[in-house]
């Protein structure tokens, strides 16, 4: 008797698959590709999902769309960066940063692109292709004829540093690293290799190098990381999986799968006692659960496990790790479908057939004449008087199955947007007297994913720039819609709406009481003017209507009335304010550079230094008593600029060294007269007065400099 079969080797491909690849008469199979001792396993999915940099770890080949770790085959030392902050009277802080570059090889065949990069969970890159750190970024997709990596070829040298032909790697050029823990971050990315779903079979044609044709190709997945030792690891659990099977075609080994045609056979007899042939094994014989476990891409490729299950108490399972981008409901279906296939494998038939048989080879479908059903052929012998087929049923295609994926917080993707930054020089905003000229500077993006920018500044238009660090968080800023008008500062204005358009429409303002507006809360930077406002009313697309205003805070009252549609709007929160002290004398002008990730180029804004933040605010109440000889008697009331709450009934505190104020009596048509005193007072005889209008400009004399004029005009026509 001589036998055809695909059973001798048994388990190479595992199930149906290993009891059909053994002897094949008259083939020419490579015998090392398919059928290589068994060494390395196939991947478990928390391989793939792990970054490494060992020598001899497989780097996958990549079909379709799937989400893989790399390995890192190239990288340079941290580089330590390192910055100083302070001096002019402030205790100097070296600060220190790090940057990296490196290479991650992706995948052993050529892709088409990379979307979302993750690093340590987060998004680095988002599905738009912005970047939420600082890094320069380069692609190279595998192709036989690709360059050297520049980076690469300067560090190594042109004659040392490898193309990595065949191979798609990317390189990260100076990533920052300081949201990182200064460390290179694990890093996994979402990989395009074709375009659209692949099939079982063209996977399973490429990794064997052509020795197994994709025949009817199998179901469609939308990606799969062939990641192993040998072909057998990464075919088994694929073919197992999709319910592939080997067969003779053309003279060569392929895959069969789906509803294809059927042979017709007819069954010419039972045997000598006229009994059919058919066993069927017992059911403990088979599996009663099948576990897959997959990468879902509705949940950013995290693995996934559905399950399969005959019940009935029995506790033989299944277990298949497959390396593919599967939807939830399609994992589903594959494992009740190799569930019903295990079961279906118990069944065994022969039947009788005259010689025309040997033209079926194993593999093949048939249909028996007068039966329903189709069967799969196991082997085929030859015996005196013709040829018997051994038959295996094929279980019916498994239906759709609803399936939960399961609950997963993937990684906010949010666009980075364009940079909004804004510096100004402000009233002290705290009881401390500064030594040194300070600039705040607040800044936030366009959109909601905006974290920060790198600053740097320059006092001489931008001929020298000084690195200032990074800004503070981000801020709420936007832009005056309908400006609040004129208003007295000596009471709340009940009267004005002030509207304005936030940045973008996640940024939210919030109401204050009584209390919260007395301990500061809801201060904003509107144009030059310091308003609190005790109601925020949202309008809609990101504008909001502030009423029950308090005006011209923190000696800001020379502002009020002066504000115009565009004026910026800077909410005040002590995290969201970056200080730059003694960068920029009084009467200077310096330039803040802000540069974030989603800016095509830097961003400039410039603040006029005029000494507010270090010179007391304006005497106020500024007035003239007549007095009996003609003179008349100039009072005022001085301010501070530290003690801005009046909370002990007394004066505030001086806030100078001494007490001085510098008074200038301007005339129409005679020189400015310039006088001092040492009291917020000051006698101007009857000579001094004459005629005519006077303007008088009082200011107080700081340490640092002068105050703004309290301002009054005297119209002293003769009677």
């Amino acid at each position: 008797m001589a036998t055809l079969v695909l059973t001798t080797v048994g388990g190479i491909f595992g199930g149906p698959i290993g009891a059909m690849l053994g002897g094949l008469v008259g083939q020419s199979v490579d015998r090392e590709l398919l059928f290589k001792p068994k060494g390395r396993e196939g991947p478990r999915l928390t391989e793939l999902a792990l970054q490494t940099s060992s020598y001899g770890t497989p780097i996958p080949q990549l079909f379709g769309t799937m989400r893989v770790a790399g390995s890192v085959i190239w990288a340079t030392d941290l580089v330590e960066h390192r910055q100083r902050e302070g001096g002019k009277g402030r205790p100097t802080v070296t600060s220190y940063s790090y940057t990296a570059s490196f290479a991650v090889a992706l995948s052993a065949r050529p892709i088409l692109s990379v979307g979302r990069i993750w690093a340590d969970g987060k998004l680095l890159r988002g599905a738009a292709g912005d970047w939420k750190a600082r890094t320069g970024f380069r692609l190279h997709l595998g192709g036989e004829d690709q360059a050297v990596d520049p980076l690469i070829a300067s560090a190594e040298g042109i004659a040392l540093a490898p193309a990595h032909r065949g191979i798609a790697y990317a390189v990260f050029e100076d990533l920052e690293l300081a949201d990182y823990g200064n460390r290179i971050p694990s890093l996994t990315f979402e990989v395009t290799a074709d375009t659209g779903p692949v099939s079982a079979g063209a996977v399973i044609e490429q990794v064997s190098r052509g020795a197994v044709l994709a025949g009817e190709g199998g179901p469609a997945i939308g990606g799969f990381s062939a990641y192993g030792g040998s072909v057998r690891a990464v075919v088994e659990p694929l073919a197992q999986a999709c319910g592939a099977w080997p067969v003779i075609a053309d003279g060569r080994l392929a895959m069969a799968a789906g509803d294809g045609a059927s042979i017709p056979v007819r069954d010419r007899g039972a045997d000598a006692r006229g009994q059919e042939r058919r066993s069927i094994a017992t059911p403990d014989r088979a599996p009663r659960t099948v576990t897959l476990s997959h990468y879902d891409p509705a949940r950013d490729y995290q693995a996934g496990v559905q399950r399969a299950s005959w019940g009935g108490g029995q506790d033989r399972e299944l277990r298949i790790e497959l390396p593919a981008a599967l939807s939830a409901s399609h994992a589903k279906q594959l494992a009740h479908a190799a569930l019903s296939r295990a079961d279906a494998d118990r069944t065994l038939r022969t039947v009788a057939t005259g010689w025309e048989g040997l033209a079926i080879v194993p593999g093949a479908r048939v249909a028996i004449d007068g039966e329903s059903g189709r069967w799969r052929v196991v082997e085929t012998r030859i015996e005196a008087g013709g040829v018997q087929l051994q038959l295996a049923p094929l279980a019916p295609a498994a239906l759709a199955a609803p399936a939960v994926p399961g609950r997963v917080i993937g990684a906010p993707d949010v666009a980075q947007g364009r940079t909004i930054v804004h510096a100004f020089e402000l009233p002290p905003l705290t009881d401390g007297a500064l030594s040194a000229p300070r600039v705040l500077v607040a800044a936030s993006g366009d959109a909601p994913g905006w974290r920060k920018a790198v600053l740097a500044t320059s006092s001489d238009g931008g001929a020298r720039w000084e690195p200032a660090g990074a800004t503070a968080q981000p801020a709420v800023i936007g832009a005056v819609v309908t400006p609040a008008g004129a208003a007295s500062a000596a009471i709340a204005d009940r009267r004005s709406r002030l509207v304005v358009a936030l940045a973008h429409e996640e940024m939210a303002l919030g109401d204050a009481d009584p209390e919260a507006l007395a301990s500061g809360t809801n201060l904003a930077l509107v144009g030059d003017e310091l308003i609190q406002f005790a109601q925020a009313e949202p309008l809609g697309g990101g504008q909001w209507a502030l009423t029950g205003l308090w005006r011209g805070r923190r000696g800001t009252e020379d502002a009020i009335g002066t504000g115009r549609s565009g004026d910026r709007f800077v909410l005040i929160e002590a995290g969201a304010i970056m200080a730059l002290d003694g960068l920029a004398g009084i009467g200077a002008t310096l330039t803040v550079m802000a540069t974030g990730v989603g800016d095509p180029e830097a961003v400039e804004t410039q603040a006029s230094v005029t000494g507010r933040s270090v010179t007391p605010p304006a005497p106020v109440a500024l007035h003239a008593v007549p007095m009996p000889d003609g003179g008349r008697r100039l009072r005022w009331t001085r301010r501070s600029r530290i003690g801005w709450r009046w909370s002990d009934g007394s004066d505030a505190p001086l806030g100078e060294s001494v007490e001085r104020y510098q008074i200038r009596i301007r005339r129409a048509g005679l020189p400015d007269q310039l006088v001092s005193a040492d009291l917020p007072e000051l006698i101007l005889p009857s000579e001094g007065v004459g005629t005519g209008a006077l303007t008088i400009e009082v200011r107080q004399a700081g340490d640092l400099g002068l105050s703004p004029a309290a301002i009054l005009v005297l119209d002293n026509e003769p009677e």
